[in-house]
């Protein structure tokens, strides 16, 4: 159990390591004769992963955006894999569980984890740069619960959902109408919440220009019919960055 991999960017509730300016979650496999993230991710990929059977990376949206509780996974080419980490988000329990692939995500703990063989999940508990309440009790759930389903504990997992259905919901992001960006500097006014149903043409919201007083609202549009995944936080937005990030039920069921 680590409670915190990268502690001094945990510490200073940041992405980007305060000590090299690297984002841990993007080095791996890492270089033993890096900077200090590069030689962590080489110590993590090259000592820590090779013991592990199962990894289960618990994560918040950060301080910009803000994501319904879930779970996620990525697409692999093996539907025995796929059918197996299923298995475990299922058991793991929050109430979405999000397969997404079309992204490089080579240098992450869930790729390096695949490269090495083990079942792995990760997940999205949370944002806006605070404690969700619920994220924290999704995630202590479901730890015990996985620790049941490998069988370290007694027990059975408890996977029923507050909205009264049995289970986790298994959903998609599978290309590039799924996400919202800004096409401009400004501030956003978002109109939807995480886990607020949309459809493709209707309003994501407004971006606003308040160092042009005289220049109107410019109204966003989603790409694509679904859930909302993650939604902003912070208001401010760069040109390019996502605003909206949209999950659809999982083809698969």
């Amino acid at each position: 159990v680590l409670p915190a991999v990268d502690l001094p960017a945990a510490l200073a509730g940041r992405r980007m390591c305060p000590v090299d300016g690297r984002d841990f979650n993007r080095c791996l496999p890492g270089d033993p004769r890096g900077s200090f993230c590069q030689m962590l991710a080489h110590f993590i990929d090259s000592v820590i992963l090779p013991q592990v059977e199962i990894l289960v990376d618990v994560h918040a949206a950060g301080n910009a955006m803000e994501a319904a509780l879930s779970s996620t996974m990525h697409y692999v080419d093996d539907p025995a894999i796929v059918r197996k980490t299923r298995e475990l988000a299922e058991s793991f329990a929050a109430p979405y569980n999000v397969m997404f692939w079309g992204v490089d995500e080579g240098g992450t703990m869930a790729a390096a984890a695949e490269r090495h063989g083990v079942l792995a999940i990760s997940s999205e508990l949370g944002g806006y740069g605070r404690v969700s309440v619920d994220g924290v009790r999704v995630a202590e759930r479901g730890l015990d619960n996985v620790l049941k389903w490998m069988g370290v504990i007694e027990g059975t997992p408890d996977t029923a959902q507050r909205d009264g259905s049995r289970g986790t919901r298994h959903m998609e992001v599978r290309d590039q109408a799924a996400y919202v960006f800004a096409p401009s500097d400004g501030l956003f006014e978002p109109l939807h919440l995480p886990g607020d149903r949309v459809r493709a043409g209707e309003l994501a919201g407004y971006l606003h220009f308040i160092e042009e007083w005289a220049r109107p609202p410019m109204p966003i549009e989603y790409r694509g019919d679904g859930y909302i995944w993650m939604a902003p936080g912070s208001g401010r937005v760069r040109k390019g960055d996502v605003v909206n990030v949209v999950m659809q039920p999982h083809s698969a069921g």
